[in-house]
């Protein structure tokens, strides 16, 4: 822990919050994308709603970045670099990049309660580069969790962009959803929740954090009970849906 009681508490917090997320989201599928369904309250439109959801991890781990110590050492920019290579494109470019049906529109509460995470998370790690980590200097660089959390982080992006782009391709084909064919999506139903994992699993290895653990954890709580939803899904829309494929980690689940 550092001292500081904010950003303690708020690392304490989204531990819990984890777990919490995890045990909802196995009872409540969460109200968006083919899962969508009214009485969630307001809604605003998709796009928008990306952009407000995740602009502000890439926005507040740049400002928490540029107000502490490391922040000009090579292995900070680095990994400055790695979290904003996800979330510049996550919050600005992604958005217009998704197929979207004309007047769609998402829950205002998901979105908010997506914002709120993603700027302490922001915060988090943030503070953690620049300000908290002090084995972050140079030497770092050549420790082997460096190198092996860096080496994870670019398989992890490469699976999340590719599988991401294969689903858009797939559905500019057709106005209905299609088995997704190929890839990592030979063996998981949702290799793009996959690659997702082992990017941050990647990041937090690299920054060696319980900040970065945090967001490991706190990714899977989202991520692997949505991928348990979309794999039943599947299963129960196409007949010949293939019975060897898991959901989000090859041969384990």
């Amino acid at each position: 822990m550092t001292g500081n009681t904010l950003y303690d508490s708020l690392l304490i917090a989204i531990f819990v919050s984890a777990a919490l997320t995890a045990l909802v989201l196995l009872k409540i599928d969460a109200p968006y994308g083919r899962h969508k369904r009214e009485g969630w309250g307001p809604k605003i439109p998709t796009r928008l709603g990306w952009i407000v959801m995740e602009a502000p991890a890439s926005l507040l781990f740049f400002w928490f970045f540029f107000t502490g110590p490391n922040s000009g050492s090579a292995v900070a920019l680095i990994l400055l670099f790695m979290w904003q290579l996800h979330y510049v494109h996550r919050s600005f470019i992604y958005p217009f990049q998704i197929k979207v049906k004309p007047g769609s529109q998402e829950p205002l509460l998901v979105i908010l309660m997506g914002s709120t995470y993603c700027g302490i998370n922001g915060y988090l790690n943030g503070a953690f580069v620049s300000t908290y980590g002090t084995h972050l200097t140079n030497e770092w660089l050549q420790d082997p969790r460096f190198i092996l959390g860096v080496m994870l982080f670019a398989t992890g992006y490469y699976i999340n962009k590719k599988s991401d782009a294969m689903l858009r391709a797939l559905r500019a084909s057709s106005a209905d959803y299609q088995i997704p064919r190929g890839f990592v999506f030979n063996r998981v139903s949702m290799p793009n929740y996959f690659g997702e994992v082992l990017t941050w699993c990647g990041f937090a290895l690299a920054c060696w954090s319980l900040a970065g653990l945090s967001f490991v954890l706190f990714t899977m709580a989202n991520l692997v009970p949505r991928a348990l939803t979309n794999h039943r899904w599947y299963r129960e829309k196409f007949a010949d849906y293939p019975a060897d494929r898991k959901a989000i980690f090859p041969w384990l689940l």
